[in-house]
């Protein structure tokens, strides 16, 4: 059994390995990108530990009531802990208030379990805060702390953690399990798969917010547009894509758009280089090509390059106006006798 899981079964094997021998961690951080299951396998290992009638030591049954309320986040002996939003911030009472609960002896299951989600958008004094718990753990209590890269954490948090480090799926085996473990006609699972990048959740997510699909195409079109804009067009993209009030609702739109835009230039370099790895963006093929053949294989490198630096400065709250002016600027520019061949 792979505890209902799509891939990850190193992760999986070594957590049951270690509920078996009795040599369960205090604290496990797992990292990778978003919608590549770290949630999911957090609340799995909380089910793992507490399910009254498991099937063998470490495998839940995932049916009784208490692997139910684990799964819908609802047990008494479960604590999730996050932002109220993605991109907010994780702030010290929501981590004070935490230790006060986990300073109880479980109501009714073997292990307290909390589930600390994007724990890289703590506030500092969270952080510090969780330090004492991770140093001097209270008894039947398993911390559970997941992440995009523990990078992003201070080292005193990581060094007291077990590290789990997930990784994106082949594009094939989402795929499958789109089709027959959530039903999704060939078509979509197959585009999904590649979008997603071998992200499960990020692909379900996509599926169930057509929405967001619809967002994806309009940052692509918008980008390739602008390939063959002027600067005052660029600048004027700039400031729409970075309007608003809310600081922490604009970084993570503008997140959203550079990684869409950072997988379309990778696909560009794959093109360029004749690489046979499946493109991320196969819908977009005929773009793709295209620029493989005009901008060529350094000046992909160079926007890869320009947008994963974005993303890292973002993150360190520089100003998302300026920091999105300098990526646009550093789009190649097409002659614009070129747009009517494209």
């Amino acid at each position: 059994m792979n505890w209902n899981m799509l891939g990850h079964e190193w992760a999986i094997n070594l957590l049951k390995e270690s509920i078996t021998e009795g040599n369960l961690r205090h604290a496990y951080l797992i990292t990778g990108p978003q919608g590549v299951g770290r949630r999911t396998l957090a609340l799995r290992l909380a089910q793992a530990v507490n399910c009254p009638q498991p099937l063998a030591p470490g495998e839940p049954c995932l049916t009784c009531h208490t692997c139910q309320k684990i799964e819908n986040m609802q047990y008494p002996d479960l604590s999730v802990v996050q932002a109220e939003r993605i991109g907010g911030t994780l702030v010290v009472d929501q981590v004070r208030e935490l230790q006060r609960s986990l300073a109880l002896a479980p109501y009714e299951a073997q292990y307290r379990v909390a589930v600390l989600l994007r724990f890289e958008e703590a506030h500092l004094s969270a952080t510090n805060a969780l330090l004492k718990t991770l140093e001097e753990p209270p008894s039947r209590v398993v911390l559970i702390i997941t992440a995009e890269s523990s990078e992003r954490l201070p080292p005193t948090i990581v060094s007291r953690c077990e590290v789990l480090r997930l990784r994106p799926l082949s594009p094939a085996t989402v795929e499958q399990g789109l089709q027959n473990r959530w039903g999704l006609p060939d078509d979509e699972a197959h585009l999904l798969a590649h979008i997603s990048g071998g992200r499960p959740g990020y692909a379900l997510n996509l599926h169930q917010n057509p929405e967001l699909q619809v967002q994806r195409t309009q940052w692509l079109t918008d980008q390739y547009q602008l390939i063959t804009a002027s600067r005052v067009e660029r600048f004027a993209y700039a400031e729409k894509l970075t309007k608003g009030n809310d600081r922490a609702e604009i970084k993570a739109s503008l997140q959203g758009a550079l990684q869409v835009w950072l997988s379309f230039w990778r696909d560009v370099l794959l093109q360029a280089s004749d690489a046979s790895i499946p493109l991320s963006n196969p819908d977009q093929t005929k773009e793709i090509q295209t620029l493989a053949t005009h901008a060529g294989l350094e000046v992909a490198y160079n926007m890869i390059v320009s947008l994963e630096r974005t993303m890292r400065l973002l993150n360190q709250n520089v100003n998302p106006r300026l920091a999105t002016e300098v990526v646009l600027l550093g789009l190649p520019s097409i002659p614009l006798q070129m747009e009517n061949n494209l």
